[in-house]
């Protein structure tokens, strides 16, 4: 495995932060970028492995978010969901010689609640939802990555005189429930409220319900430039969250695999080509690609 210093993963928190207070638009109106599957399956993966089942099936389900500009995002008249998350699905898919915006693919919404119940029913075999890897998670499901180090801020209303996590202690902040972003709010000392999304908790905010709202630096910078003038991003980051790609726990070995096709794109430039497709129109650099864990 070939694996980046830890310089290069703080670089690239650095980076996304460095680049949230900008404005711009909430991520491209198309699909993204066309992947083409590979076609290289024949006596690739091992037998029995779950990337041959996979790959023999010509079908997989993928878990992912629907209300985070630039991340995971699926507007209403959107045939399949766009975002840094989605891209970094499609070159699993492809691998898996299936062609990602073929209908072999099942884009399955997500909740931040749901996440490991559907990968130990075995509902999505992969989830790519602003996924934290974190340790609780990985007793229950695998985790492999990150594909994106980001960190927690805050998202207020432009006018707003908050100005970082000390400004909201004692204050209630929304965040979504089942997410790492509420329990750290909450042990910053503010009073975390829990929502069903992300774009609930903005509304709330902009409706003056909440001062705050908290989740990923990379989330709020789309949802500030889907709502710009009305919304800004604030504080430094007080929290490091490395995303990553969810799949069941009986299958440990597809986090080698996983890790492989990360480490092919972030090679290749396709890793950095979706990234700036995704996140750039919403002010965000594009940073070095982080450093991969290793497999548990």
């Amino acid at each position: 495995m070939r694996l980046r210093s830890a310089l290069a993963a703080t670089t690239a928190g650095i980076a996304i932060a460095a680049g949230l207070a900008a404005c711009g638009d909430a991520g491209s109106d198309d699909e993204g970028r066309d992947v083409d599957a590979k076609s290289d399956c024949d006596g690739k993966f091992a037998e029995g492995s779950r990337m041959a089942e996979l790959a023999d099936a010509g079908t997989i389900n993928v878990g992912h978010k629907t209300d985070q500009p630039g991340v995971g995002f699926q507007g209403a008249t959107d045939d399949v969901p766009k975002g840094f998350d989605i891209e970094i699905a499609k070159l699993l898919i492809a691998d898996l010689c299936i062609d990602p915006a073929s209908d072999k693919v099942n884009w399955e919404e997500t909740i931040s609640d749901n996440r490991e119940p559907y990968l130990e029913s075995g509902k999505v075999d992969v989830v790519l939802a602003s996924y934290s890897i974190t340790d609780d998670r990985q007793k229950v499901v695998g985790q492999a990555g990150p594909y994106m180090v980001t960190g927690q801020q805050l998202l207020v209303k432009s006018d707003s005189k908050i100005a970082g996590v000390d400004d909201v202690k004692g204050k209630e902040v929304c965040s979504v429930t089942g997410s790492t972003s509420l329990e750290t709010i909450k042990a910053k000392g503010a009073k975390g409220v829990g929502a069903d999304s992300y774009s609930e908790c903005a509304e709330k905010v902009l409706d003056g319900t909440y001062e705050a709202m908290t989740t990923d630096g990379t989330i709020l910078a789309g949802l500030a430039a889907q709502n710009e003038g009305e919304l800004k991003v604030v504080g430094d980051q007080f929290s490091t969250e490395n995303i990553g790609v969810g799949y069941g726990k009986d299958h440990p070995e597809m986090c080698e695999w996983i890790d492989g096709v990360l480490e092919d794109a972030f090679a290749d430039g396709s890793w950095a080509e979706a990234f700036k497709l995704t996140l750039g129109p919403s002010g965000v650099q594009t940073p070095e690609p982080p450093t991969l864990q290793p497999c548990k």
